[in-house]
């Protein structure tokens, strides 16, 4: 008797070291994200992904248009104009 009550003991013990470990898991990744502060900085031409529309134009033109390309970005059928 003494043994199952030890057992469910650190069973205990387990389930909330495993619900203490959740919570700062999940605390410490709410600190992520842009301050409004830092959101100026963020939105200048420099720090977008593509600064360039027609850069981002040729480069969407040159992956589809690719030889033996197929359904790259949303894009049906081949490299060969066909379509």
């Amino acid at each position: 008797m003494n043994t199952r009550s030890n057992r469910s003991a650190a069973w205990a013990v387990i389930r909330l070291m495993a619900v203490t470990g959740m919570i700062f898991v999940a605390a410490g990744c709410a600190g992520f994200g842009a301050q409004p502060w830092e959101r100026d900085l963020l939105a200048e031409k420099q720090m977008q992904l593509e600064p360039s529309a027609v850069d981002a134009a040729l480069d969407a033109h040159m992956y589809f248009s690719k030889e033996a390309s197929s359904g790259g970005a949303g894009f049906g059928g081949g490299g060969c104009g066909c379509n």
